[in-house]
C-alpha cells in the first residue's frame, strides 16, 4: 500500500491511475494533515509527499513520519530544483527526491527500487544477518542498530551504506563506487545526498567513540573500528 500526498488534481489522477494500473494499491490524500491522520490508521509500504501542500507542508510530513517511523521509504515530489530543498529534505530523513515534471516510469522505477529492498522482519534471524559494529549490533534484516536493549531503526539508505561500509571495514571506499551501489548513478546531486547520509550515520554511531567514517578528502570514506571486532 502506498501513499500519496498530492493537492494538484489533475496531477494526483494520472499518477494514482497509473500507478494502479501497474498493480499498486495507492491511498490519495490531498493534504498533509489528513495524511498524517491515515497514518495512524493503517501500514503503508511506502509515502510519495508532495512539498508544497496545504494544511502541513510535506517536509514537516516527513519530520512528523520519522518521529514514529524510521523504517518506510519517503520521495519527495517537488516543483524545488535547489540543491538546499533537497538536502534539507535529505536531512529530515527522505530517501529520494523527484524534481517536477517527472515521468510515471521514473517515478515507479524508484519505487519498485525502494520496494524491493524493503526488508520485512522474519521470525528466527540467522546469525549472520546480525553483526557486530563496534558496541553495536547490527541487524541488516530489520534495519536497526542494536546496543543493549535499544534499538536504532534506520532509512533503507543509511542501512545499505552502513553494510557496505560495514562489509568493508578498515578500507577506502570510492565515492564513485558507494553512489553507483546506493544511488545507481554517480551524478552531483547523489553525490551531495551521500555527503548527507554519511553525517546521519556519524550522529548515529557517535556515542561509540571507537567507530570512525573518515573522509577520504576526494576519495571516498573509510569506516574503522579501534579494536575492531568486526568477525568473532
Amino acid at each position: 500500500m502506498l501513499l500519496y500526498v498530492e493537492d494538484d488534481e489533475t496531477l494526483s489522477f494520472v499518477t494514482r491511475d497509473n500507478l494502479e494500473l501497474r498493480g499498486y494499491e495507492v491511498d490519495h490524500c490531498m493534504d498533509g494533515m489528513t495524511a498524517l491522520e491515515k497514518l495512524g490508521t493503517r501500514p503503508y509500504d511506502l509515502c510519495i509527499l508532495d512539498v508544497m501542500l496545504p494544511k502541513m507542508d510535506g517536509f514537516t510530513l516527513a519530520r512528523r513520519i520519522r518521529e514514529t517511523n524510521d523504517h518506510i521509504p519517503i520521495i519527495f515530489l517537488t516543483a524545488k530544483s535547489t540543491k538546499e530543498d533537497k538536502i534539507h529534505g535529505l536531512q529530515l530523513g527522505a530517501d529520494d527526491y523527484i524534481t517536477k515534471p517527472y515521468s510515471i516510469e521514473e517515478l515507479v522505477l524508484k519505487i519498485e527500487v525502494f520496494l524491493k529492498r524493503t526488508r520485512i522482519f522474519q521470525p528466527g534471524i540467522r546469525k549472520s544477518d546480525i553483526n557486530p559494529i563496534g558496541k553495536f549490533m547490527f541487524d541488516q534484516i530489520n534495519q536497526q542498530l542494536i546496543e543493549g536493549e535499544q534499538r536504532i531503526t534506520l532509512t533503507h539508505k543509511e542501512s545499505e551504506l552502513l553494510q557496505i561500509l560495514a562489509g568493508n571495514p578498515n578500507t577506502i571506499l570510492k565515492r564513485e563506487v558507494l553512489l553507483m551501489k546506493v544511488w545507481g548513478n554517480d551524478h552531483f546531486f547523489s553525490s551531495r545526498s551521500l555527503d548527507v547520509f554519511i553525517s546521519r550515520l556519524r550522529k548515529i554511531l557517535f556515542s561509540d567513540p571507537k567507530i570512525k567514517i573518515e573522509n577520504i578528502h576526494n576519495v571516498g570514506y573509510r569506516l574503522t573500528v579501534s579494536e575492531s571486532n568486526f568477525e568473532r
